[in-house]
């Protein structure tokens, strides 16, 4: 579906065209288009392939969707795929992608199995003409920029919730639900680091050394981008280092209420079992036992047993294990 079809020129926007106006743009001097699809079909794919002379493979992996992060080059093109990431109301992430053809006086962005749009990127380049003036590459820019500082509320979101998980670590009772919300917060971080590592990789080739010629006046603006994706990926890699950790402390909370509930039913069981010994011997009912004979015998030997009972559970007590 076609979203928007703007033709540019000297930073100023020249107008909305149609898609069988594009070719005859791109004859203008200084003069750029930029082009936004959503879920595109085939047939629409095919016809930007026309009028920008996209090459197959790029256009191939835009179609097909569900690509690594990469950026590419194809002769004076630059083909860049990224993810979107948005929480879905079941709390988990939906992953979608946006694939970007960049190429001297074009852009063509291609957003797949997402609803976050772009209308707030083009407004704001289109307030800034000084900038706009760059043409695509700086369109460029805005669109990747747009997508890493989508990632940073998600981030901090996983931080909030796994800052909430360590408050209740030591509560009793509460270890295998913590592991759960643990083992559900690092499937979603790895998502999210699916996202931000290949793009921090790719990106990487934008700025400094040999860049593709269509990025090489915007290559600080790509060096920002990079600064941000390795902030990302470090708080990542911060998130799922202290994630492994609360889930071994959550592992230790178990062996030790479950040592605690063992060494509870060690001491009972050594209480009765010394109550039933007692028992045992007084229970035998031989024919010479002096207790047999004695008035008091049977309050004295429960009162001997409550006694002994008494003391190890004193112990026990005193020792911690009840």
């Amino acid at each position: 579906m076609l979203i928007n079809c703007v033709a540019y020129q000297q930073g100023k926007k020249l107008a909305d065209i149609e898609v069988a106006a594009i070719s005859d743009y791109l004859k203008h001097k200084d003069c750029f288009v930029w082009v936004a699809l959503k879920d595109a079909s085939d047939e629409e794919l095919l016809e930007m392939q026309r009028e920008f002379g996209l090459h197959e493979l790029a256009v191939e992996d835009a179609r097909h969707g569900h690509q690594r992060p990469k950026i590419e080059e194809y002769g004076d093109t630059v083909f860049a795929v990224m993810h979107m990431i948005e929480l879905s109301p079941t709390d988990e992430f939906l992953r979608g992608e946006v694939c970007v053809f960049v190429g001297p006086n074009f852009v063509l962005s291609v957003r797949s199995r997402s609803t976050l749009g772009f209308l707030g990127v083009r407004e704001r380049a289109e307030r800034e003409t000084h900038l706009l003036r760059h043409g695509a590459s700086f369109v460029f820019y805005a669109l990747m920029d747009a997508v890493v500082d989508r990632y940073f509320p998600i981030i901090d979101e996983m931080e909030d919730e796994l800052e909430a998980i360590e408050e209740e670590i030591f509560e009793s009772g509460s270890a295998r639900q913590n592991i759960e919300r643990l083992y559900a917060l690092k499937r979603r971080l790895g998502v999210v680091r699916h996202a931000v590592v290949p793009l921090m990789e790719a990106t990487g080739k934008l700025f400094g050394g040999r860049v593709p010629p269509v990025c090489e006046r915007s290559q600080d603006y790509f060096r920002d981008v990079y600064d941000h994706l390795v902030r990302s990926n470090a708080t990542l890699e911060a998130l799922r280092e202290t994630i492994v950790t609360a889930i071994q402390v959550n592992l230790s909370m178990v062996t030790i209420e479950e040592g605690e509930t063992t060494k509870q039913l060690a001491a009972w069981a050594g209480i009765f079992a010394v109550a039933t010994a007692f028992v045992g011997v007084w229970g035998m009912n031989f024919q010479h036992m002096p207790e047999l004979g004695w008035t008091w015998g049977y309050p004295l030997a429960l009162g001997v047993i409550a006694a002994v009972c008494g003391v190890m559970y004193w112990r026990f007590r005193k020792a911690g294990w009840l």
